[in-house]
């Protein structure tokens, strides 16, 4: 926004891939959309068969067309305007378009020290009671300007439908209307164009806004009628009036359903006779004071299509994810194993595999990228196939570990991530175990005793520097023993005091499952979700159970 591109070579091709000269980051915008070349007659734009089409001062073009000083092009919703003097005005936000007509809006700051320049011809509180917003105007045209917006906006449930049928019922209302727009509070605050319209072709021209005129009206609540603009100290430094020729105006606060100010509405006319009237000003605030309400439950709709829409995105990402974690358990006789996977939203950073590496190796890594969420998720899918890589090609898991290790680090991604791996040999029933950064796993022996081998032999996250050696530990896992991997969404998971589950009741839930995989996983998760009854889920949790069948 606010980008300006000196024209110095013979040609700009325009469009959304990397590779154009003028790129347009826009998903509706062709890869190569259109082309700007230059002739002796000057400067010509030609659509290249694009998807959307191009448009030069609204008008969709079939060939190459002559660009003249002044003009617009408007690609998709990017709105370009082309200058042939070195130094073109300042341009503010581009307008969208109603009813065939583009108006170009630049906010100026008047001088708000100047006593003379606060003066207008009338004003008018509309500020609501406790009781809501109240109306001055008289019973008639109270009611005929109700019921014409009720009309217009009774079935108007988007934003882009609401605001040229405000405007298209001000233009019923008062004949007198040159033009009008509407002007609104984005996320941020700041004042942004909306919509205008124009009632004659030709007076689509760039003209100046007093944004110290419609910052006071939404500050104060107050309409403001000028019967007599060209002669209003009020516009002397905005430049508007002289602009547009404007000789009568009225700007009234767009109101919500709390009585906030949300934006403004003017409408103004060139019009040397028939302007507009106090009993004008009390019929603009009833339109805006219905309007406001039906621009408000229109951003409220778009809010709720949008969250909709990153709804939709977030369980397609789910499932994606979903496809990246085993949907089988491994068959491997004389053993058994035990999945659960819950990300704490819609998608997570917590990640396990089975990888078979040979005949008679199998790989069991379990992974928890730092946060959760989306950027923990895009994480996920990148370990996900370096992990794949690593252990299926480079045979001693310490190797493999340390290989995976400098992948990560070197995508500088300012993020790290605890991984614990098993690689079990299924003929010699030997496990080794290599460790970064993550709790060693639960290990039930023969006997009952709990172990936590590996402890001894951790390295650091990965991520964090490159070129580290990874140590190994070595177990044989005897028939009715096993060992558990787990992340800390599990033994973390607090209550709705505040109390952590703890890794003394994960240790105590394996023990008394002695030995059977199955019931120790789902006694486990039972334990950790009746503890989190009433709590929204803080963390991932992931927990893989492998062990020897007795």
């Amino acid at each position: 926004m606010g980008r300006r591109i000196p024209l110095t070579r013979e040609q700009y091709v325009l469009g959304r891939h990397p590779d154009c000269d003028i790129v347009l980051e826009s998903g509706a915008v062709s890869r190569q959309h259109a082309k700007a070349s230059i002739t002796s007659d000057g400067y010509l734009i030609e659509d290249l068969k694009s998807r959307n089409g191009t448009y030069v001062n609204g008008k969709l073009i079939q060939e190459i067309t002559r660009l003249r000083d002044g003009d617009m092009v408007r690609i998709c919703d990017i709105e370009l305007v082309y200058y042939e003097d070195s130094e073109p005005p300042k341009l503010d936000i581009p307008i969208h378009e109603s009813s065939g007509s583009s108006l170009g809006i630049m906010f100026v700051e008047d001088n708000e020290d100047d006593a003379s320049a606060r003066a207008v011809t009338a004003k008018l509180d509309v500020r609501g009671s406790q009781y809501g917003v109240q109306l001055s105007a008289s019973a008639e045209s109270k009611l005929a300007a109700i019921l014409e917006i009720m009309k217009s906006l009774g079935k108007a449930v988007e934003l882009d439908e609401v605001l040229p049928k405000v405007l298209d019922s001000l233009f019923t209302i008062f004949i007198q209307a040159d033009r009008g727009f509407i002007i609104l509070k984005d996320d941020s605050g700041h004042l942004s164009p909306r919509w205008t319209k124009t009632r004659r072709a030709g007076q689509e021209e760039m003209v100046r806004v007093s944004r110290t005129v419609l910052r006071e009206v939404m500050q104060t609540k107050e309409a403001i009628i000028s019967m007599d603009a060209s002669s209003d100290q009020r516009f002397d430094g905005s430049q508007s009036v002289a602009d547009f020729r404007i000789r009568s105006m009225i700007i009234a606060p767009l109101l919500d359903s709390d009585g906030e100010p949300i934006g403004a509405i003017q409408i103004d006319t060139a019009q040397q006779k028939g302007g507009f009237e106090q009993k004008d000003l009390e019929i603009l605030i009833a339109v805006a004071n219905q309007a406001g309400i039906a621009i408000e439950n229109a951003q409220l709709h778009e809010r709720m299509v949008q969250q909709r829409l990153v709804e939709q995105d977030l369980e397609l990402a789910r499932q994606v994810q979903l496809a990246f974690l085993p949907k089988q358990l491994p068959n491997i006789a004389g053993y058994s194993f035990f999945k659960y996977y819950n990300p704490a939203q819609q998608i997570g950073g917590d990640y396990f595999d089975f990888l078979d590496l040979d005949e008679n190796r199998l790989a069991i890594v379990l992974a928890d990228v730092v946060g959760h969420g989306v950027a923990a998720a895009m994480f996920m899918a990148k370990l996900s196939a370096e992990t794949r890589f690593a252990f299926g090609s480079i045979v001693d898991p310490r190797k493999a570990m340390a290989h995976l290790n400098d992948r990560i680090t070197a995508l500088e991604a300012e993020r790290f991530i605890t991984m614990s791996a098993i690689v079990l040999d299924k003929a010699t029933h030997r496990a080794t175990i290599v460790i970064a950064g993550h709790m060693p796993p639960i290990m039930f022996a023969k006997d009952g005793v709990i172990t936590e081998p590996g402890s001894e032999i951790g390295g650091p996250p990965l991520g964090i520097m490159s070129d580290i050696e990874f140590e190994a530990y070595e177990t044989e896992i005897l028939p009715g023993e096993s060992l558990t991997m787990y992340t800390d969404g599990i033994f973390e998971a607090p209550n709705s005091r505040g109390e952590q589950y703890s890794i003394t009741r994960v240790r105590e839930g394996i023990q008394q499952a002695n030995g059977d995989v199955r019931l120790a996983g789902e006694q486990l998760i039972s334990s950790v979700r009746q503890h989190i009854t009433g709590c929204e889920q803080e963390d991932d949790m992931c927990l893989v159970i492998l062990g020897r069948n007795t």
